[in-house]
């Protein structure tokens, strides 16, 4: 049984005891789909603000396709270059952005979403899938979130089969 923990406000302390959650939480699971949910479900219960936590997967060259996420349904398909979620993929990089209505070419799958952080996440030094956040408050994201986030998706990168995703 897992019971989700009451985490610290502080940044820091929270990127940090969230990522030792999500490490236990893992264990020693390397399912790809497995660890996925589960980090999309520790995100939703645990950060604050967020109307919609999950993840993409890039299935070919040109798209990522809908993954383990929690939240209301979200788009299936995305091009990569297209969106927040496409252009991290494409720059292979985290994108932060304060108000999305003010990104171009922004999907909105919700439309009551105001900001957004997407991370991407890689195997072998290639973008295979981006953690995508999604709040339906104003610059919810910090620089401290961008970097917190970027490091749990290294303990995703580290401890899961992400050969199997591709």
């Amino acid at each position: 049984m897992f019971d989700v923990p009451v985490i610290s406000t502080d940044p820091a302390t929270f990127h940090a005891e969230l990522r030792a959650q999500l490490e236990a939480l893992i264990g020693d699971e390397r399912d790809p789909i497995a660890n996925l949910a589960n980090a999309a479900a520790l995100i939703w219960h645990t950060a604050p603000e967020l109307n919609w936590a999950g993840f993409y997967l890039r299935r070919s060259e040109d798209e990522l396709v809908l993954g383990p996420f929690q939240g209301k349904p979200a788009c299936v398909r995305i091009a990569v270059g297209r969106g927040v979620c496409g252009t991290a993929v494409a720059r292979d990089a985290s994108v932060r952005v304060e108000d999305v209505h003010a990104f171009p070419g922004h999907i909105a799958c919700d439309g009551a979403s105001r900001s957004e952080l997407v991370v991407p996440i890689r195997h072998n030094g290639r973008v295979v899938g981006v953690l995508d956040l999604d709040s339906p408050q104003l610059a919810r994201f910090s620089e401290a979130d961008q970097v917190g986030f970027e490091a749990l998706v290294t303990v995703l990168e580290q401890r899961t089969a992400l050969d199997s995703v591709l």
